[in-house]
């Protein structure tokens, strides 16, 4: 059976009408499953998860993305996470009886039929991209929404698809195909933002940059040396969660094969200590792959069980997955969820 799963994230937290219109846009197409929508309110971000055929998740994507483009105006929009727009990211990742090629025209087929719905710039990332810089999410997002008019007029960052003209209520999309991504957050029980980047600077993969004695950023032929991060296909920074009392290492686990939930957990429990501060659990937004879960699993059992429950369960307990919100694991894994 062939099974594509599409993430796509929209730049709203907080409206329910938005959510409902999104969620009816997915529900009435043909080949498609909602599986999850989970809003954050601070992120000012829905994450949604659909799974389904390679016809259905396309039509699926592109009527979410269109409910969500009626609703959501980013002349209005605040929130503590990047965006670049209004329909912000909507990724392709082969899931069962699928490939990363089949999603990479997946993905082109999406983003030449939205951006000329929406009248919209889209650009191509990860294994659709195009041009290397582009493969990474972040170096698109540099400048987010308040930057995107100026960057349009660079001849360097013309769209893959859609028109090189600012669209002020919509901003532009990213789209492509990519591995299975763990969104994955780690609590610290400080309200000091400053702790939380430091831990994210120091674990990401793209580091820091290195500055001198005098704290000034050193540069090497125009460029800014950058001291590299710890781990490997990890994206990380530090998030204000103020309905918590709490800060957040807000990471992207790019590929939990090179680093495990449980690897990013340990480490940033162990940088935490090392600035006395406490971590307080951790969540994952969206959905994750059960081998992920069972990877924590054998290593806090010390690979003691084979149960998949219990090994489940070990890794719920051990990374403090119900410290914000119950963590159920028939919501949360995807397999349970097809």
């Amino acid at each position: 059976m062939k099974i594509i799963e599409c993430v796509p994230n929209f730049s709203e937290g907080k409206n329910n009408e938005t959510f409902e219109a999104i969620k009816s846009a997915i529900d009435s197409t043909d080949g498609v499953k909602l599986l999850n929508l989970e809003p954050d309110a601070d992120y000012n971000r829905v994450v949604v998860t659909m799974a389904g055929s390679d016809e259905g998740i396309l039509n699926g994507a592109v009527n979410a993305s269109i409910a969500a483009a009626e609703h959501i105006d980013m002349r209005n929009h605040k929130g503590e996470h990047p965006r670049i727009g209004a329909i912000d990211v909507v990724p392709f990742i082969p899931v069962s009886g699928s490939t990363m090629e089949e999603c990479v025209k997946i993905s082109e087929r999406y983003a030449e039929i939205i951006s000329g719905k929406l009248n919209v710039p889209v650009y191509l990332y990860e294994n659709s991209a195009r041009k290397p810089e582009r493969q990474n999410l972040a170096n698109i997002r540099k400048g987010e929404y308040e930057g995107l008019e100026e960057k349009l007029k660079d001849p360097e960052w013309q769209p893959d698809y859609g028109p090189a003209v600012f669209n002020p209520k919509l901003g532009a999309i990213v789209t492509g195909a990519r591995f299975f991504l763990i969104a994955y957050n780690v609590n610290i029980d400080s309200t000091d933002l400053s702790y939380a980047k430091k831990i994210a600077e120091i674990l990401r993969e793209s580091g820091y940059p290195k500055r001198d004695e005098n704290g000034n950023v050193i540069k090497k032929d125009g460029k800014t040396v950058r001291v590299p991060g710890r781990l490997k296909s990890v994206k990380g920074m530090g998030v204000a969660l103020e309905k918590f009392n709490l800060t957040q290492v807000s990471m992207n686990l790019t590929n939990y094969n090179v680093t495990p939930i449980h690897v990013a957990f340990e480490e940033v429990k162990k940088e935490a200590t090392r600035l006395a501060v406490k971590v307080k659990g951790s969540e994952i937004v969206g959905l994750v792959p059960k081998e992920a879960l069972l990877m924590a699993g054998r290593f806090y059992t010390d690979n003691r069980t084979e149960d998949e429950k219990e090994l489940i369960n070990a890794a719920i307990e051990n990374l403090g997955l119900n410290a914000l919100a119950p963590f159920k694991p028939e919501e949360k894994i995807i397999e349970y969820m097809i």
